[in-house]
């Protein structure tokens, strides 16, 4: 039994023996198999890195020599944006940040809109035409004004129907063409007004009409504020359609030699009316007169029209006085 063991642990031994040798040589293959392939990897993966980093340092080469601005435009997505002034990068998918800036990242000169204003706006314009209407409807329209008539006796005359507001004739001062617009303080003055249509004042018959147009507005504050005042517009005329090259000095000339002795003169224009007008201011009453019939003659080379001024020439305040 004894050498019956030792002859099954021998075989035992002889069995064993190539199976641990069988086994043991597989993991042995296997280890320098992965060995191998280990190190092609490793040779390969180094070779791999060698070339990108060559490619690497070519592609910064070239774009040295390109002397590429990274700042540009095309180097950014279209999805973004700049802001001005600033690193700061919008997405143009929203609203900017700064509303004057636009999507593109440039500034936004248009004027933005204003739902408040826009109506404000509106509503003037209804309010505005609203009054024009009324105060074309408290109006009436005089023609074939004797040349002697003044806006004070036809005011006076119509004043019998009504307060009158406004009174402005208009058109040469010797022709049949001049004419009229009256205005009362109420629509009821205006159409009882209508009635003096045919009445004579001077020498001429006067025609009334309903107006089609309103008495556009002086300047309160251009108007007399005071008697002396209104005693300075009895010695001011209105000059109008004065040549651009005539000086002021050839406008006082040219009234001093035919009317008398100018007190004070101021003569206005721009560059946008082709031109100019002038208030003349007389020392005596009588010159203003006599200056409403050089409506028509011609100084420089236009043909000036003469009328009555409404307004007095105030002097010129000092600088430091205004300010």
């Amino acid at each position: 039994m004894a050498a019956g063991a030792k002859e099954v642990s021998g075989e035992t031994t002889v069995v064993e023996a190539p199976a641990v040798q069988s086994l043991s040589s597989p993991n042995t293959d296997n280890t320098s198999n992965n060995s191998e392939s280990n190190g092609v990897k490793d040779s390969a993966d180094s070779i791999a890195n060698a070339k990108s980093e060559f490619h690497m340092h070519d592609i910064a080469d070239m774009l040295k020599k390109l002397k590429l601005n990274p700042q540009a435009k095309e180097f950014f997505p279209s999805s973004y944006n700049r802001a001005a002034g600033g690193d700061q990068m919008i997405l143009s998918n929203f609203v900017p940040a700064n509303k004057t800036m636009g999507v593109d990242g440039f500034q936004n000169n248009r004027r933005r809109g204003n739902n408040f204003n826009q109506g404000k706006r509106r509503m003037n314009n209804r309010a505005y035409k609203a009054q024009r209407e009324d105060s074309i409807r408290r109006t009436v329209y005089v023609s074939e004004i004797d040349n002697n008539v003044t806006e004070e006796q036809l005011a006076a005359l119509f004043s019998a129907y009504g307060q009158v507001v406004d009174c402005r004739i208009c058109g040469d001062p010797h022709s049949r063409l001049r004419f009229a617009f009256v205005e009362f303080a109420d629509e009821y003055s205006a159409r009882a007004a209508l009635s003096l249509c045919g009445t004579i004042l001077g020498f001429s018959q006067l025609k009334v009409l309903p107006s089609k147009t309103a008495i556009l507005p002086v300047n309160p504050t251009f108007l007399p504020r005071s008697e002396d005042e209104r005693e300075m517009c009895a010695r001011t005329v209105y000059c109008t359609n004065i040549d651009k090259k005539v000086t002021q000095a050839d406008v006082k000339n040219f009234f001093e030699t035919r009317c008398g002795e100018v007190s004070r003169l101021r003569l206005l224009g721009d560059h946008v009316h082709s031109t100019r007008i002038a208030f003349v201011e007389f020392v005596m009453a009588e010159s203003a007169i006599l200056a409403l019939d050089c409506c028509g003659e011609v100084l420089g080379s236009q043909r000036i029209r003469v009328s009555p001024s409404k307004t007095p020439v105030r002097p010129r305040l000092p600088r430091a006085m205004m300010q």
